[in-house]
């Protein structure tokens, strides 16, 4: 069973990291909190929101999984989100899982992202992965 201190440790502290990792405007220095939630259950899982007067907003789920390790037989699968506008004006949104196999997951239309692979390297590629080298087979 997880530990249920380690478990509110935790969302104690993803609370405190999101709220103090958010970019902070002129005005957010007198944001009050208008919604809280937080909830543990008995077997570990957990799920916690809050939402700020300046738009900021934030909501995690944490379910226990079982694994096939004997020195740590559950772990705890993270999913959520969070909100707010940066200084800019833009709103800024992040979609994220977290576990024991992928780690900390976040998606986000503002993360940058590669260019295309051009199609004639594409190709090159596709080729080679239908005819592997005959000395690279064990």
């Amino acid at each position: 069973m997880v530990d249920r201190t380690l478990v509110c440790c935790l969302v104690l502290c993803l609370g405190i990291i999101n709220v103090t990792g958010a970019p902070q405007g002129a005005g957010d220095k007198d944001a009050q909190i208008v919604s809280q939630t937080n909830d543990v259950n008995p077997d570990g899982g957990y799920k916690w929101s809050y939402e700020t007067s300046n738009s900021i907003k934030a909501e995690e789920t944490g379910t226990v999984k079982k694994t096939n390790n004997a020195e740590n037989p559950e772990v705890i699968v993270a999913q959520g989100s969070y909100s707010y506008t940066d200084p800019e004006g833009n709103h800024i949104e992040v979609v994220y899982t977290a576990d024991d196999e992928g780690g900390f997951q976040p998606q986000g239309a503002h993360f940058p992202t590669p260019p295309p692979i051009p199609p004639l390297i594409q190709k090159g590629l596709d080729y080679i992965a239908a005819h592997p080298s005959k000395d690279s087979q064990p």
